[in-house]
């Protein structure tokens, strides 16, 4: 099949490799209609994760049509048309059952988004079905359901929205796609308020369509300051951290009121975390890698009603082949999210 590689350092090639094939009873084969570049993706592309010690497929969002399917899978059949969470769950262990799909006992992830073919790991828990063919001007919404939307509607549940309180200022740190996806979010979940940490006018444009009351242009010092003033000195009640670096945890930790939670699920990188200050005001830290089929389910129903549409986190579509010059544009920041078109 052909398919979106990376080969180094800033090295993205469009290649031939094997076909994936099932290995397991409980496998499934995807072939891709629609796939994206990922703000994580570019970690890899910029040698954050280490050296890539031999060529490889890349890339975890995707949807697609069935082909194929293991003998023990029961609910999917060649010709389906499904949405791939990029991690993938068996939904039956007690981790699953927990709603900490992103730690299953048979964990899998997709490691060919951006390719003609995708092999997921267990098709049953992971996989969701659409009635209908969509039309492909429903690719980019529900290609968003595949990691970041659910990845931004994870931060703001790990910081307490939609627990059943409503109100209060929520402060988003980040302003990628999940950043982006976290507004969305955290309006969607009941913030009365919501703030986003923005320099790029046409991400705070976004922003703004997604609920976004207010906009924190500056960085460092001087955005926990702005954000202070616009909470009377308190701080937020629900944080979203949605970069992974450690000037985003600070950040986050310091634009949070005491007592406060704040929901990070950006990809960590080199952070330490200020344990003694959140020691001192109670706040508190929880998130992680988002278990994308817990929440599958009720943001398809949320993006097909059109109550959402997570779509407009994309400014750039450029044919599957040329997946290089997207990875060039998001890594310059020319492109928020790059969509993949086939």
């Amino acid at each position: 099949m052909h398919a979106t590689t990376i080969h180094g350092v800033g090295d993205i090639r469009f290649t031939q490799v094997p076909d994936p094939t099932l290995v397991k009873t409980t496998d499934a084969i995807v072939k891709v209609v629609g796939s994206c570049i990922c703000g994580s993706d570019l970690w890899n592309y910029r040698g954050a994760n280490g050296e890539i010690e031999e060529p490889r497929t890349i890339g975890h969002e995707c949807i697609g049509v069935i082909e194929e399917v293991g003998a023990d899978v029961r609910d999917f059949k060649p010709g389906d048309f499904v949405i791939v969470p990029f991690d993938h769950c068996d939904n039956t262990c007690p981790h699953c059952l927990a709603g900490v799909q992103s730690v299953c006992d048979n964990l899998g992830f997709t490691v060919s988004g951006q390719s003609e073919y995708a092999l997921v790991n267990q098709a049953d828990g992971s996989l969701v079905k659409l009635d209908e063919t969509p039309d492909p001007a429903m690719y980019p919404d529900l290609l968003a359901l595949t990691d970041v939307m659910a990845t931004g509607w994870h931060a703001a549940v790990m910081s307490g929205l939609g627990s059943g309180a409503r109100g209060g200022t929520a402060v988003v740190v980040g302003d990628g796609a999940v950043g982006l996806c976290g507004v969305l979010a955290a309006a969607q979940l009941g913030a009365e308020r919501v703030v986003a940490m923005s320099r790029h006018e046409t991400r705070q444009e976004i922003a703004k369509k997604f609920g976004a009351t207010d906009i924190v242009v500056a960085r460092g010092k001087e955005g926990e300051a702005a954000v202070r003033e616009l909470t009377g000195g308190i701080g937020a009640d629900y944080v979203l951290e949605c970069v992974g670096t450690d000037q985003s945890f600070k950040t986050a930790s310091k634009v949070a009121r005491p007592g406060a939670t704040v929901g990070f699920v950006g990809v960590p990188h080199d952070v330490n975390l200020p344990v003694n200050a959140l020691f001192r005001t109670n706040v508190g830290l929880k998130g992680g890698m988002a278990p994308v089929r817990r929440y599958l389910p009720d943001l398809l129903r949320l993006t097909l009603e059109g109550t959402i549409n997570p779509g407009l986190v994309f400014d750039k579509a450029l044919p599957f082949a040329e997946a290089a010059e997207g990875y060039r544009l998001m890594d310059e920041r020319l492109a928020t999210k790059v969509q993949l078109t086939y």
